[in-house]
């Protein structure tokens, strides 16, 4: 290779080399450059983000003002429990603690725990938790309610048709003149309905502390007063302004009892049974009820007078009684279940003490749906006075399903 082509090569070679540098000197100032922008970046996030956590604290301490204002005079809930309550009950519980009707105002239509009409009318119905809580109160106790037929109506009244005489049929021969028989006879019967109202009150104090289940208390003090007025008047009630009572029917003797008057059997004993053979009457009773009502048919006594029949026993020094296992196995007496009910009258001369019957069929209460509930803040200060009522109604639909033991001789 001549000089001159060596010195044309190490040129050429020269000048590969400086641009090999260029192009790192180009993308180390390429990656600086990245560098700066990714430092750039992240500066203005971290502004970004604190200036956002500033905004959202001060929403957050925002809407906690707020929402301890919702209720006037009320304390922060003790548990986060309370945040998860129905919009019902929250709104509920506002209105007893402090008569604020926003709530139950803003509530859908679609809620059955008020009624469009209640604002102006001046009252509220009862939330629905409060009002089942209620109603199961009513049921659980021992009244007339669980033996007898309940049926919720709107109206007034509830009207019963009873057919209180068979249609009548004759054997016909095959020529013979088809002859008319005798129609079927109807019997109406009204049961009236008629205000039951209990009034309990609180001091506001009370109501303000919001540790304590108003609510609870408030179904507890509506539903024993409830119960306690409603289970006498099933049982003795005149009918008027309150249910009729079947014992405040005329009694007869049931060989000549009649539709409208309820049978009766005696014990032969002035105030007592028969010191011989105590449980015979019983099986009387029993059986003079109709075969068809028996099918479903209980006792109905208090418990001084389910303590004299408790020790009654057979020939062979058997408990006619037997006892109940559960709620929903009650006591049995001759196989047939047993409703204590207190408000029966205690054993006594002339006494009515024990009923057997079937009650589905021969008692029906009416009642309207809803309970409605009055707050009043004035007219006993500084307590709050809650006012409730409810329409109930009760009456015999069918005296032949009814028998009672007289304790006469």
């Amino acid at each position: 290779m001549s000089e001159r082509t060596e010195g044309m090569v190490d040129d050429l070679s020269t000048a590969e080399a400086y641009e090999g540098m260029l192009e790192i000197e180009r993308a180390s100032d390429t990656a600086d450059e990245g560098k700066a922008a990714m430092a750039a970046f992240l500066d203005g996030f971290d502004s970004f983000k604190k200036e956002m956590s500033g905004k959202l604290g001060a929403i957050g301490a925002r809407v906690d003002a707020l929402d301890r204002k919702a209720v006037a005079g009320a304390r922060p809930a003790l548990s986060r429990a309370g945040e998860t309550a129905l919009p019902g009950k929250k709104a509920f519980s506002a209105f007893v603690r402090s008569g604020d009707e926003d709530g139950l105002k803003t509530l859908a239509l679609e809620s059955k725990g008020i009624n469009t009409s209640s604002p102006q009318l001046g009252g509220y119905l009862v939330d629905p938790e409060v009002a089942t809580s209620i109603e199961a109160q009513l049921r659980g106790r021992g009244s007339l309610r669980s033996l007898s037929r309940v049926v919720q109506v709107e109206a007034g009244s509830f009207d019963v048709l009873i057919d209180n005489a068979e249609l009548a049929a004759s054997w016909a021969d095959e020529t013979a003149v088809a002859t008319e028989t005798t129609a079927p006879t109807f019997e109406r019967i009204s049961v009236q309905l008629h205000e039951l109202a209990a009034n309990p009150q609180a001091s506001q104090r009370l109501l303000d502390d919001s540790a304590f289940d108003v609510e609870g208390w408030l179904a507890e003090r509506i539903a024993e007063r409830f119960r306690r007025a409603e289970a006498a008047a099933f049982v003795s009630g005149d009918g008027v302004g309150k249910p009729h009572g079947f014992l405040a029917k005329t009694q007869l003797p049931d060989a000549i009892s009649s539709w409208g008057t309820i049978g009766f059997l005696t014990t032969g004993v002035s105030g007592g049974f028969d010191l011989n053979d105590p449980g015979d009457v019983l099986v009387d009773l029993v059986y003079a009820l109709g075969a068809e009502y028996r099918d479903g048919a209980a006792f109905v006594m208090n418990s001084g007078t389910a303590g004299e029949v408790r020790k009654m026993k057979d020939n062979q020094g058997r408990f006619l009684w037997v006892e109940g296992i559960s709620d929903e196995a009650p006591a049995r007496l001759l196989g047939y279940p047993v409703a204590i009910v207190e408000d029966m009258p205690d054993i006594a001369a002339d006494s009515a003490s024990i009923a057997f019957g079937n009650f589905q069929q021969g008692y029906t209460i009416a009642e309207r749906p809803d309970i409605r509930l009055l707050r009043d803040p004035f007219s006993a200060k500084p307590n709050v006075m809650f006012y409730a009522t409810k329409r109930v109604g009760g009456d015999v639909t069918d005296y032949s399903a009814i028998k009672v033991l007289k304790f006469s001789a």
